[in-house]
């Protein structure tokens, strides 16, 4: 329905960055910063992004090339998932933390049935 509100609303209007050229640009450019971002990442975070993503300054120019080329949606929308993998890997990552398979109760601690 808004959609089709919106299309009446403007026939002619072409968006341009969500054609393909625009897509493999903005994917290029997200691909570079978070190849950046696995490179950097002995450094110390000092800039922010969206969502709370943090990235060293060396990471700076790519990130401002990943915000010009793609829409800002996008941007917020990548970063989330970039942070949700990483979070989801430290987990997977951090053996040390966990306690292993939950322990089910013992027969005997059950009440004997009369």
């Amino acid at each position: 329905m808004a959609l089709e509100a919106y299309a009446a609303a403007n026939p002619d209007k072409i968006h341009t960055d969500v054609l393909t050229k625009a897509r493999d640009s903005c994917y290029k450019a997200r691909d570079a910063f978070y190849a950046c971002l696995e490179k950097e990442s002995d450094k110390k975070p000092t800039e922010i992004a969206s969502v709370g993503l943090l990235y060293p300054l060396e990471c700076k120019e790519c990130r401002n090339e990943y915000v010009k080329q793609c829409r800002s949606s996008w941007v917020k929308h990548f970063d989330r998932q970039y942070c949700q993998n990483k979070r989801v890997q430290r987990l997977l990552d951090d053996k040390g933390s966990r306690r292993g398979p939950l322990t089910l109760p013992q027969p005997y601690t059950f009440k004997p049935i009369a």
